[in-house]
């Protein structure tokens, strides 16, 4: 049986993504099968598109973010059973195939999609909000009252990260252009610095965690902000403070849990039809993007 799905003939530009007919996948023991109704888009598709960094299977099947409904069930599954809706972000830092109609993976790298969110919604979520539990609460190690700063407080990690934290009984400030202010206020934020009328590192002091996902000398300043013992955590060029997300059930379940209690929620920005993923990556590549952006697969 046939399924769509969008690949990477080559590495490239968007205009290298094309929209192919491949076998659809079957599940193996402890796998399931995934009809997608939505995947998120991330940095990291189209980084990996100009790159093929993390992509070694023939067709290149790019995307992560799943969120869809349980097809079929492979030998020892207990988790789920066909028609549950699961969102999930399989496989990273491996080819997960997100961009395609059906997706397989391990049952335990799902977890129960959120009843309150649309498919859209819930796979908006998976890498970057798994991205910012991670690093804020596993590798941070944050506690309440701790002051966070988040760099791109708007961006697709960062908005969630702002909403975790404040989740967790944190003081944040947040960093984004002046338009962006009131939404990450209105996500949480005790503070928001325009980044380009001010260096943050001459206004914020004494900060417990600082998340850097921008990169460049972002973090040699953040240094500048931390108060003894401080720790800061960089998504971007790999040093001593670079972390990486890992599919994780417990943390999608804790993600899920904050959904359900109106502590969390995703800004989609913009949503496009399957066949419009080179589209979404230009959007994304623009650097600015307003939380996430989605294609949608099956409705």
């Amino acid at each position: 049986m046939k399924m769509r799905a969008v690949s990477a003939r080559t590495w490239g530009g968007p205009e290298v993504l094309e929209m192919i007919e491949v076998e659809r996948p079957a599940p193996i023991a402890t796998e399931i099968l995934v009809r997608v109704h939505a995947a998120g888009v991330n940095p990291t598709d189209w980084k990996s598109r100009t790159s093929g960094a993390g992509y070694w299977s023939d067709p290149v099947i790019l995307g992560y973010d799943v969120s869809g409904v349980v097809e079929e069930v492979g030998l020892g599954v207990t988790l789920y059973r066909p028609g549950d809706e699961v969102f999930g972000m399989p496989w990273f830092p491996r080819q997960a195939g997100a961009y395609a109609e059906f997706v397989t993976a391990p049952a335990r790298q799902f977890a129960r999609k959120p009843a309150g969110l649309s498919h859209i919604e819930a796979a908006a979520l998976p890498l970057a909000a798994l991205t910012a539990w991670q690093t804020l609460i596993e590798t941070g190690g944050l506690r309440t009252g701790d002051r966070v700063l988040v760099h791109a407080a708007a961006g697709g990690v960062g908005h969630l990260a702002v909403q975790i934290a404040k989740a967790r009984g944190a003081y944040v400030i947040g960093t984004a252009s002046a338009a962006k202010h009131d939404l990450v206020k209105r996500l949480g934020a005790d503070e928001v610095i325009d980044y380009r009328a001010v260096d943050f590192a001459d206004v914020v002091r004494d900060i417990d965690i600082v998340l850097d996902t921008v990169g460049g000398d972002y973090g040699s300043r953040s240094q500048r902000v931390l108060r003894a013992g401080g720790r800061l955590i960089r998504l971007t060029e790999p040093d001593e403070h670079f972390t990486l997300v890992e599919p994780d059930y417990a943390g999608l379940r804790e993600i899920v849990a904050l959904v359900e209690a109106g502590a969390l929620r995703p800004e989609v920005s913009s949503v496009l039809p399957l066949a419009s993923a080179a589209e979404a990556h230009r959007l994304s590549e623009s650097g600015r993007v307003t939380g996430k952006i989605v294609l949608t697969v099956h409705s």
